[in-house]
C-alpha cells in the first residue's frame, strides 16, 4: 500500500512505502479463533478459496509423510505452488517420488535451486557437507527458500504436535519469525496423530516414499542421511556424528515443513 501525501508548498505527491508486516500476532490469534472446532478440510477450503492468508505456497521435501498434506491441499486447489528445494544432493529415490506425486496429484511443482554464484564461491567441489554441513544447508536450502518465500504471504507446513514436546502447543496459525516480513506459517496437521496419518495414506491409496522400507524414516540429502535401527529416534539418521539437528530453515526442535 502506498498512500499519497500532498506537500502544500509544491502540490507534489509523494509515495510512502508501507513497511508494516503482512500479518501480526493479532491476525494469527484471530484466525485460530475463527477455525476453532473446524476440520482440517474445512479450514483449508476457507483459507485457500477465500484467500484469507493471501498468496500461499506449500514447502515440501517430498519426505516420508509429505503425501498427506499435498493431497489435502491439491484436493482444494491443485494450483497452489509446491516449492521443492533441489539441493543437487537428494537421493534418486526422492526425486522419483517427487515426480510420481506431482503427476499423481497434479501438483503445481516449483523447483528451487541454489545460486550458481554461491556454489562456485563457497562449494566449488560439492563437498562442503563433509566439513561444514551448516554452511552447505545455508547455500543449498536456506537462501533459495528465503528468496522464494518473499513472493508469498503464507506457507503450509507439515508439523504435528505428537512428534515432539516442543510442538505440543503449536497453533494452526502462527507468524513466521524467520524474518520481519510477517508471513504466516499454517500447520494444518498439527492436531493429527500417527494413526490418522496412516489411515489417510490407506484411504486415498497414496504411494509411500521408497526409502522408508529401507530403514530411512526421516529423509534429507543423501550425504547427510543414514539408515535408522529399530527403536532409534526417527531423526537420528540425520547428520549422524554432527551436533546438528536441523537444516537452518527451522529452529532446533522444529519439524521440517513436510
Amino acid at each position: 500500500m502506498k498512500p499519497d501525501t500532498t506537500n502544500p508548498a509544491t502540490d507534489r505527491t509523494r509515495d510512502r512505502l508501507d513497511l508494516a508486516p503482512r500479518f501480526t500476532e493479532h491476525d494469527a490469534v484471530r484466525l485460530n479463533r475463527m477455525f476453532r472446532g473446524s476440520s482440517t478440510q474445512e479450514m483449508l477450503e476457507a483459507v485457500i478459496r477465500d484467500r484469507l492468508a493471501g498468496d500461499l505456497a506449500v514447502v515440501s521435501s517430498f519426505g516420508a509423510e509429505s503425501a498427506v498434506l499435498l493431497h489435502l491441499v491439491a484436493s482444494v486447489d491443485a494450483n497452489v505452488p509446491v516449492l521443492f528445494l533441489d539441493t543437487a544432493k537428494h537421493f534418486a529415490e526422492t526425486l522419483a517420488y517427487r515426480d510420481t506425486l506431482a503427476e499423481r496429484l497434479g501438483l503445481n511443482l516449483v523447483v528451487l535451486t541454489p545460486d550458481p554464484a554461491d556454489l562456485a564461491a563457497k562449494d566449488e567441489t560439492g563437498l562442503r557437507w563433509s566439513y561444514d554441513p551448516d554452511g552447505c544447508c545455508e547455500i543449498r536450502k536456506v537462501r533459495p527458500l528465503e528468496k522464494a518465500l518473499a513472493d508469498y504471504d503464507a506457507s503450509f507446513t507439515g508439523r504435528k504436535a505428537f512428534q515432539a514436546r516442543t510442538r505440543a502447543n503449536l497453533p494452526r496459525f502462527e507468524v513466521d519469525t524467520s524474518d520481519a516480513q510477517g508471513r504466516l506459517k499454517i500447520n494444518p496437521l498439527i492436531d493429527w496423530d500417527a494413526s490418522q496419518i496412516e489411515a489417510y495414506f490407506i484411504a486415498h491409496d497414496l504411494p509411500r516414499h521408497p526409502l522408508i522400507a529401507q530403514g530411512y524414516p526421516s529423509i534429507g540429502c543423501s550425504p547427510c542421511t543414514s539408515q535408522v535401527a529399530p527403536g532409534e529416534d526417527p531423526r537420528s539418521g540425520r547428520w549422524k556424528g554432527w551436533d546438528k539437528t536441523e537444516c537452518g530453515i527451522h529452529k532446533p526442535g522444529e519439524e521440517p515443513f513436510l
